[in-house]
């Protein structure tokens, strides 16, 4: 009977072969419980031979004595009379097992044995790991047998050598210095399979996996394998296991690797030391490394006065001296670390004694207990808690404590980003490692209180989503909701205090976040979906494509104002013939704009925006890649002013991140006065507002389109009025080019104003030609009013400066009309092609140049330039009447022409300069609403004002009106523009008959 927790024995038998055997079955008494044959004997092996029988035998029985008839040579009865009879010479154990009271073995194998690779891959291994031995415990239950076989011999034909181990495990010194590159090459001379590498590491519990990480490397070619990692320090100590199979064995392959300390890795507590001995007659110094098997020791010196000893913590060991007695001068304390066969490790510390008269700053208790130090020092002391770091202080010149200066940080924050960093490395499993990393984050952001916290939590978070990234790992659903929760509480956190000093130490932290939270979101796996979850600050959709895709993809979430998305059906349709798994993940993250850096990309300028406090990261998995093109359409509900649609692009600046609005765009919304964006890629979406944008004004609109619609009714009437009188203004030439120029300037603007009425009726868009056209129109007419003004003053400049050398009237008017139309229409060109294919044409929501780009420029820079030369024209004209005589003319005359050149000046140039001076202020600064009302009611009175002075106050104009309605005579005494110009012209007839 077998009794509980009895030891069970497997036998292997050693018998001489007389003839070839027959046995059918071994029966070696009561003992006998169960057995069964391994391989068959070969037949043709000759009388005598020493063979090895695989014959398994379960011996069960309690603590009675070993049998001695077991240790016996044993006679196998024949099987038949005809056979002889066969004897056992050796008995070895193969297999020692413990039963339990439910029945179950633990067995494991005895030296020289092993348990065959298919019975380890189909058994639970037992809870106790035996070191050095492969698949060394198993755990079978009642109804299970077996048993270990033995391993292949050392040479053939001889089963009492060791076994052979068909690979060897090379490395070229046991001692490997920090940074430099470890490698550990396996040759084989077996064909291997499920080839693992493990680092035992020094005072870990258990071995972890190696795999292909920032650190490790793994190459194979024929016959060999090598692992290298590179840059090894301390945490790369301990034993490397080579775990393989080969002939039907799982083996093991060992060395140990140790790596010494580096200077950096010794921390000296403190380093600097300031000591009243009247108040501390005594002080305590201590330097600290990281556990380690090389043996260190420690001695200080100097030591007179002092008493050593050695402090161990769970991964570190402290040298501490105590001095007990005061140093008389300042000193400099050296702890030297020695271990046999390194160099040894200095750490100074530098006590400064302070003396009578020394200025100091008195004992404090801010945070931690502050000694008296001397003026200019630094006092130093260790954080208080379970933190990790150093809170320094320091003594100003006149004995002012200075403020605090602190990198405490939670020991579990920083045991959790070291576990990363590692894993990220190549130490770990990241399918379980991430997930149990992501749990515990969630339980330690509780622990966040300071900066430093936070940027460890970020830092974590950001090394996990790396891996994910690079493995490929996929998240279960309660791993995804700590990443969640843990975001929802980092959102959650007081921005004044946390964040804001976080982002003096780290500017780029709110990005990092950004980048880890989108990372770790789209790597759910598809058997999790589709998934929702919703939090304060964070709301997560996450759903799986059908193979057949609707007609378009849509998300809402119930923010304020609400927010919407879709992605039309044909930029799903390249994914439906992969035959693959299409998961979209959408994320808004509340508060997170507000974090991060207020860098903005080429286009948008060094203005300060404001954005709605939310983002929304958008991505589509395909395959298990990431597909980021396509096109999405964003709504984010009502806005107040030109919103701005942009993303955050974690390559500007650097790689600190930065908005951008490549590939975005601002369209009305059709059905609602929503703010919609149209981008053709996926990302982190979200608004901007100008922090000046004047909010949208009914008042405003309805002026400018009234205003312009007088301007317009103005400038017909005008065409009506030159209509009637032309044949009477314009009988010299300098009248007639006056007034055509005039008239072109007229044609001009009430052909610009009409576009620029009618533009907010076309759908914007780079996409659509007609606002495309409205665009490059409004800037060529608007362009060409201005080089028309360009070119009355620069003709009337030419009629007094060269007043008797003047062209003839088609020359002068062939040159203004190149000018006036050749020259914008050039401008205009020049800048649709320079300016569209970047997407720098247009600007957001409206049919008009892009003022971030630069396309507005090429409307500013030549009007400011006209208005240069409009304002030296006047000054010449100036400075010309004001001479006391002229050379050439009466003086009288001559006075009046110049009159007529300066009245025509102040009726340009306040009309359009002034005018469209305010309306760059607008389109530039948008500082306030009140450039706005000024402009609109300016620009809606050009018409009315060159209506009325360039033409109905013209006296000429009033003569032929006169002459036209009233059937009377003029007055011949009028001086206006025109008889001035008709005298000048007249005088200079005698002197140049060819003028005209």
């Amino acid at each position: 009977m077998v009794c509980s927790a009895a030891p069970v024995l497997l036998l292997a038998m050693t018998l001489p072969l007389v003839e070839p055997p027959a046995v059918q079955a071994f029966q070696p008494g009561q003992n006998q419980a169960r057995g069964g044959s391994g391989p068959r004997l070969d037949p043709e092996s000759g009388a005598g031979e020493l063979v090895l029988v695989s014959v398994y035998i379960q011996l069960d029985f309690s603590d009675e004595p070993w049998p001695v008839a077991l240790s016996q040579p044993l006679t196998v009865p024949a099987a038949s009379a005809s056979s002889a009879p066969v004897t056992l010479t050796g008995l070895n154990f193969t297999t020692e097992c413990n039963v339990t009271h439910d029945g179950h073995s633990y067995c494991a194998c005895l030296s020289g044995y092993q348990w065959n690779a298919s019975i380890c891959s189909h058994r639970q291994p037992c809870q106790t790991t035996i070191k050095h031995r492969p698949c060394g415990c198993l755990v079978l239950s009642p109804t299970e047998a077996g048993y270990c076989e033995l391993l292949p011999p050392g040479e053939e034909g001889s089963c009492l050598l060791p076994p052979a181990v068909p690979a060897t495990l090379n490395l070229d010194s046991w001692l490997q210095m920090p940074g430099n590159t470890l490698n550990l090459t396996l040759l084989m001379n077996q064909e291997t399979t499920d080839l693992n590498w493990f680092l035992w590491p020094t005072g870990s519990p258990s071995p972890v996996l190696l795999q292909a990480g920032t650190c490790v490397s793994l190459t194979s070619s024929r016959g060999q394998t090598v692992l290298s990692i590179v840059n090894i320090s301390h945490r790369w100590a301990g034993e490397y296991i080579c775990r393989f199979e080969a002939q039907g064995f799982r083996w093991e392959l060992h060395q140990v690797v140790r790596v010494p300390l580096q200077a950096t890795d010794v921390t000296g507590l403190p380093d600097q030391l300031s000591v009243s001995c009247a108040t501390s007659p005594g002080f305590q110094l201590s330097c600290c490394i990281p556990s380690t098997h090389l043996g260190y020791t420690a001695s200080w010196s100097p030591r007179e006065g002092g008493q050593a000893s050695v402090f161990n913590k769970p991964d570190s060991q402290c040298f501490m001296l105590a001095v007990q007695h005061c140093p008389t001068a300042n000193t400099t304390y050296i702890c030297e670390l020695q271990s046999p066969d390194l160099s040894p490790l200095r750490v100074t510390v530098s006590v400064t004694i302070i003396q009578d008269g020394d200025t100091t700053c008195p004992e404090d208790s801010s945070i931690v207990a502050w000694n008296v130090t001397k003026a200019g020092h630094v006092a130093q002391a260790l954080c208080p808690g379970d933190r990790t770091g150093m809170v320094k202080r320091p003594c100003g010149p006149d004995g002012v404590w200075g403020p605090i200066h602190s990198n405490c940080t939670d020991a579990g924050l920083l045991a959790l980003l070291l576990r990363a960093q590692l894993l990220q490395a190549g130490q770990g499993w990241p399918e379980e490692e991430v997930s149990q990393i992501l749990a515990q984050l969630q339980e330690q952001v509780e622990a966040v209180i300071s900066p430093s916290d936070l940027l460890a939590l970020v830092a974590t978070m950001t090394v996990l989503a790396k891996v994910v990234a690079d493995t490929g790992t996929q998240l279960n659903c309660s791993a995804l909701e700590a990443v969640l929760k843990t975001t929802d509480k980092v959102l959650g956190m007081n921005s004044s205090s946390l964040w804001t000093l976080a982002q003096r130490q780290t500017p780029s932290v709110g990005s990092s976040l950004l980048l880890a939270v989108e990372t770790l979101a789209h790597s759910l796996c598809p058997q999790d979906q589709p998934f929702s979850f919703v939090l304060p600050n964070v709301q997560l959709q996450s759903q799986l494509l059908e193979p057949t895709f609707p007609a378009n993809y849509r998300v809402s979430f119930p923010t304020q104002p609400p927010l919407k998305a879709w992605i039309p059906r044909h930029s799903l349709a390249p994914l439906r013939h992969n035959g693959t798994n299409v998961s979209i993940t959408s994320l808004v993250l509340q508060e997170l704009d507000h974090l991060l850096p207020s860098n903005y990309g080429q286009g948008l300028g060094d203005s300060l925006y404001a954005t709605p406090g939310l983002v929304l990261a958008i991505s589509i998995m395909a395959g298990g890649q990431v597909f980021k093109q396509g096109e999405v359409i964003m709504d984010f509900g009502d806005t107040d002013g030109s919103p701005h649609c942009v993303f955050w692009d974690h390559d500007l600046f650097q790689g600190k991140g930065g908005w951008s609005d490549a590939g975005c765009q601002v369209q009305a919304a059709s059905a609602s006065p929503t703010t919609q964006c149209i981008c053709r890629h996926l990302t982190a979406f979200s608004i901007l507002m100008s922090g000046h944008t004047v909010p949208n004004n009914p008042t405003l609109e309805l002026l400018s389109q009234v205003g312009l619609g007088a301007s317009i009714l103005a400038l017909l009437l005008c065409l009506g009025v030159y209509r009637l009188v032309w044949r009477f203004v314009v009988q010299n030439k300098v009248a007639y080019l006056r007034h055509s120029a005039l008239l072109n300037m007229v044609l001009c603007l009430l052909a610009a104003n009409a576009c620029f009425l009618g533009a907010p009726l076309l759908p914007a868009g780079p996409r659509s030609p007609v606002c495309l056209a409205a665009a490059f129109l409004c800037h060529f007419l608007y362009l060409a009013t201005f080089f028309w003004m360009l070119a009355q003053a620069l003709m009337l400049a030419h009629q007094l400066l060269f007043v008797f050398h003047q062209l003839s009237k088609l020359r002068v008017l062939s040159l203004m009309v190149l000018l006036g139309y050749l020259c914008p229409m050039g401008l205009a060109g020049i800048t649709l092609g320079l300016y569209l294919p970047r997407g720098q044409y247009l600007s957001e929501g409206a049919c008009w140049l892009d003022k971030k780009g630069g396309a507005l420029y090429t409307f500013v820079g030549p009007v400011l330039a006209i208005v240069g030369v409009n304002g030296l024209v006047l000054t010449m004209a100036v400075l010309k009447l004001l001479r006391p005589s002229l050379s050439e003319g009466p003086q009288v005359e001559k006075r009046q022409a110049l009159l007529g050149v300066i009245k025509a000046l102040l009726i340009l140039t306040p009309i359009f300069s002034l005018t469209w001076g305010l309306g760059l202020a607008t389109l530039l600064e948008e500082v306030s609403i009140v450039p706005h009302y000024l402009f609109t009611v300016l620009n809606a009175s050009q018409g009315v004002f060159i209506l009325l002075f360039g033409c109905l106050m013209d006296k000429k104009v009033q003569e032929a009106l006169r002459k036209r309605f009233c059937c009377s005579q003029p007055p011949r005494s009028t001086i206006s523009l025109a008889t001035n110009e008709t005298y000048i012209s007249e005088h200079s007839k005698g002197r140049s008959k060819d003028a005209r």
